[in-house]
């Protein structure tokens, strides 16, 4: 039996004086991915006084989701949705390209993809 990694990582980063949520997403993402990454989502924007994130997702390890962690995805989305100044997405696949458009329908801020991590940090900044 062959183990999988799959998940979700987030961490705060800093380009010169700007900072920025970053996300890693790795295998395909389940429900209880989301039960532990979306508290922590919750506690990082609830903590920011009038939040105008930044978001930096890298998915280029990202093969999919469950139905149902789609589903919680879609929910984050629409609970943060107006949270969000820029999303950079960085993939190498056409869907995530077309997921990435589909997902600038929730957001009230500007989402963008990029096939590169330069060009993604060179637009957020």
């Amino acid at each position: 039996m062959s183990s999988k990694r799959h998940g979700l990582a987030i961490g705060i980063d800093r380009i010169n004086d700007k900072f920025f949520v970053s996300l890693t997403a790795q295998g395909k993402l389940t429900h209880d991915d989301y039960l532990v990454i979306t508290p922590m989502i919750d506690n990082a924007l609830a903590a920011v006084e009038q939040p105008q994130v930044k978001m930096l997702i890298d998915a280029t390890q990202l093969e999919g989701w469950e139905l149902q962690a789609a589903w919680d995805d879609f929910k984050l989305g629409l609970k943060h949705g107006s949270e969000f100044e820029k999303i950079a997405i960085i993939g190498n696949k056409r869907w995530q390209q077309w997921a990435a458009k589909i997902g600038s329908w929730f957001i009230s801020g500007d989402v963008a993809y990029f096939e590169d991590e330069e060009s993604a940090l060179a637009w957020l900044d």
